[in-house]
């Protein structure tokens, strides 16, 4: 997990941003991204993919992460621009967001990302396939982003209770189906994902 980072420690790079997102797939609610930079020494065990963690472990990961971290930057992108721009762009626009934010607390030599390039980032970069499970600068940026969306979720969830977000955050299971049917969409639906299904209620 720390292949990539060992060997630009190596070259002199000190201040490397982990970056990845949550929230692709849903029916509802934002994208959200979060690039972390951590020290040369970490004492952190079970990082990993964000998808392969409990709930409750991911809690105390991000908790552990949140400590130690140089730095630490979020990015939201809401279900409405993602139906203006795509999915794929509002995940790189909630990206540069993140590093944007992230430049506040600490510079950034390099960056780690997830399967993707950002054109726009100045920045030497990286984009590593399946990077959630071989870095673990972008493992860390999944923990915090998946508690960081889980969070805003539930929050959605008193506000919009016929969903289930508390549960399924937004991903389109039996229950958000079935409040969908029965209350039609809300202000979280992102529309370009539920064009199958009549949306005048």
């Amino acid at each position: 997990m720390r292949e990539y980072e060992e060997a630009l420690f190596r070259k002199g790079i000190r201040y490397i941003a982990g970056v990845d997102e949550v929230g692709r797939g849903p029916l509802a609610g934002p994208v959200v991204a979060a690039a972390v930079v951590l020290p040369l020494e970490i004492d952190i065990n079970g990082i990993n993919d964000s998808k392969k963690l409990t709930a409750k472990k991911r809690e105390e990961l991000d908790l552990q992460i949140r400590e130690i971290a140089l730095g630490i930057g979020l990015g939201v992108v809401d279900n409405h621009m993602i139906d203006e721009i795509n999915i794929l762009e509002a995940t790189k626009l909630a990206m540069r967001q993140a590093l944007m934010d992230l430049e506040k607390i600490c510079p950034i030599q390099y960056i780690l990302l997830d399967a993707i390039t950002l054109n726009e980032v100045s920045v030497p970069q990286k984009g590593i396939i399946k990077g959630d499970a071989k870095s673990i600068s972008i493992a860390a940026a999944s923990i915090v982003a998946k508690v960081a969306r889980d969070r805003m979720m539930v929050e959605y969830h008193n506000i919009y209770p016929d969903y289930a977000f508390n549960s399924n955050k937004g991903y389109g299971t039996k229950a958000h189906y079935a409040g969908i049917e029965a209350k039609g969409i809300c202000s979280l639906h992102r529309r370009t994902f539920l064009r199958r299904i009549n949306l005048d209620k």
